[in-house]
């Protein structure tokens, strides 16, 4: 099949190259069976590939933006966009193509795609279950996204919603060609992060001629494609039916731009929580500016209980408020405190004094709330640790868990399994194991290094070990650590520096990957520049 696709493409170049400059090829002849105006060069490329069909006795249905639906009685169509990029070539803009697709009745059980550049003439395609290829080379997309460096092809086109525009801030690099099927598969072959489409104006949405092809060829290349409610998309085969949509190298880059209840939930009204540690004496008065803020834009909000009592007004236990983003005002205590008793996505507002995990300094309060009700911003998920003491669990650690001696100046044993084999007996203060998002925490003051939030890792650092050669540990977290205690004293099990747990000796403690993740919303700020500003590292 591959290679009638390619014969066809080879007489559409030569029909087109056979068309004199002078001729007005972007002249409106008619008005395509999709509803949009059909130009010279589309008829005569949709000719070319009719005549090819019929001279050859391809045993195909067509399916064009230009005539619609021929049924030849076969038993598969093809999906044929003969000039996709037309007003590209109106302008003598070097950007367009061929682009078909044979499948029977649907986007998803299409099994075989071809894309030929009509100006340098490079080739792609793919065929189910084989992989896809760009003149005759396997392609593979970005299998690691790094927003610092992102680039994404953005419909920013008459109809681009505010979301598309709200995207452009938080990418990169952003480019719009005008070309569907080219944007998708410079995703396929690892020169673009994505490629989206969010159209208020429905006629300016996608039709499946415009994506049938790239889309099987971003999908054997590693990709995927989803409609903005985040399911795989699926496209009936009619050419009246449109969709918005994101397509995707990786599934990084799905979360980063579709991640769950963020900004691009544009029918959803957003529900917010406030809650403050009242022991910070400026606390109150932010919570007063927040508040303000929210009311500005009419925003539904809870305030914590204890909050709503000290400001005169009611409010809810922060484990019963119904909300889908908290805004917790104080230091990365405070923080850690909240997500031991909500799911709901963190956003900080510093009134602590580093506040690492916060988002939002007080001297940019009410900007930092309008950028979130304005959803200018992103998601960004960390891993959390699931602890199990003595078959029970007990609890969930994002930053830390930390096991040592129930006494000043008295050391404990501690043999350290992973995944059931041992791996060493340490004798020490205590033994802290630590996120990426921990490591910027007491595992820092500890000496332990510094690990960026994509590290999926957990390390071990000694506290004051006996031992010159009890040494830090990078241990990979899907993997299972076990602690058992082995003096015959107490020790002291604490998570997250929030809930402390007396342990007698022979307790066994196991330490995994949790199921669960903790969000944070996070402006343009880079993790590099954090640790910068923070801690003032890298100075």
């Amino acid at each position: 099949m591959i290679k009638t696709l390619r014969a066809i493409a080879d007489a559409v170049i030569k029909t087109v190259h056979l068309i004199p400059r002078e001729t007005d090829i972007g002249k409106e002849i008619c008005i395509g069976a999709d509803g949009t105006p059909t130009s010279e060069i589309d008829k005569i490329a949709e000719d070319a590939v009719l005549k090819y069909i019929s001279l050859h006795d391809v045993r195909l249905n067509v399916l064009s933006e230009e005539i619609g639906f021929i049924d030849n009685k076969a038993d598969e169509t093809l999906i044929l966009d003969p000039i996709d990029g037309s007003s590209n070539s109106k302008s003598h803009i070097p950007l367009f193509t061929i682009s078909m697709a044979v499948g029977k009745k649907s986007l998803n059980d299409i099994h075989t795609a071809y894309i030929r550049n009509l100006v340098t003439n490079d080739e792609y395609f793919a065929e189910k279950h084989k992989g896809a290829f760009f003149n005759g080379d396997r392609i593979h997309s970005k299998t690691h996204f790094e927003p610092e460096k992102s680039c994404m092809m953005i419909y920013l086109g008459r109809g681009a919603s505010q979301r598309a525009h709200f995207l452009t801030k938080r990418i990169k690099s952003v480019r719009e060609l005008g070309c569907s099927s080219l944007e998708m598969v410079l995703v396929a072959i690892g020169v673009s992060d994505g490629y989206f489409v969010d159209s208020e104006i429905r006629d300016r949405a996608i039709r499946i001629v415009d994506i049938a092809a790239s889309t099987l060829i971003l999908r054997e290349s590693g990709g995927e494609v989803y409609d903005l409610n985040g399911a795989k998309l699926d496209m009936p085969f009619d050419v009246s039916y449109r969709s918005n949509l994101l397509a995707v190298a990786n599934s990084e880059v799905y979360t980063y731009i579709l991640g769950e209840r963020n900004h691009y939930s544009s029918n959803q009204k957003i529900r917010y929580g406030i809650y403050a540690n009242l022991t910070i004496p400026i606390s109150l008065n932010v919570a007063s500016r927040v508040i303000k803020s929210l009311d500005l834009t009419k925003e539904d909000y809870t305030i914590e209980e204890n909050l709503a009592i000290a400001m005169g007004l009611n409010g809810l236990s922060i484990n019963s408020m119904n909300v889908d983003i908290m805004i917790v005002i104080g230091g990365d205590g405070t923080i850690l405190r909240a997500l031991q008793n909500t799911s709901a996505t963190i956003i900080g507002i510093n009134a602590g004094k580093i506040g690492f995990l916060t988002e939002i300094e007080l001297n940019n309060v009410e900007e930092g709330i309008k950028r979130l009700v304005e959803g200018d911003y992103s998601i960004q998920k960390r891993f959390k640790i699931s602890v199990v003491c003595n078959n029970e669990i007990i609890g969930e650690a994002l930053n830390d868990v930390v096991i040592h001696s129930d006494s000043i100046t008295k050391t404990r044993r501690f043999k350290i399994h992973i995944n059931d084999s041992f791996i060493t007996d340490i004798q020490a203060d205590g033994v802290l194991f630590s996120t990426p998002t921990g490591s910027t925490s007491y595992a820092m003051s500890l000496g332990g290094p510094i690990m960026d939030p994509e590290v999926n890792a957990v390390l071990m650092v000694p506290m004051a070990a006996f031992k010159f050669s009890s040494k830090q540990t990078v241990i990979p977290a899907s993997k299972k650590i076990t602690i058992e205690a082995i003096s015959n004293e107490e020790y002291l099990l604490v998570i997250d520096g929030q809930k402390e747990f007396k342990l007698p000796s022979g307790s066994k403690v196991e330490l995994m990957k949790s199921a669960k993740s903790s969000s944070f919303i996070v402006f343009n700020k880079d993790f590099y520049s954090r640790v910068r500003e923070k801690l003032k590292c890298f100075l």
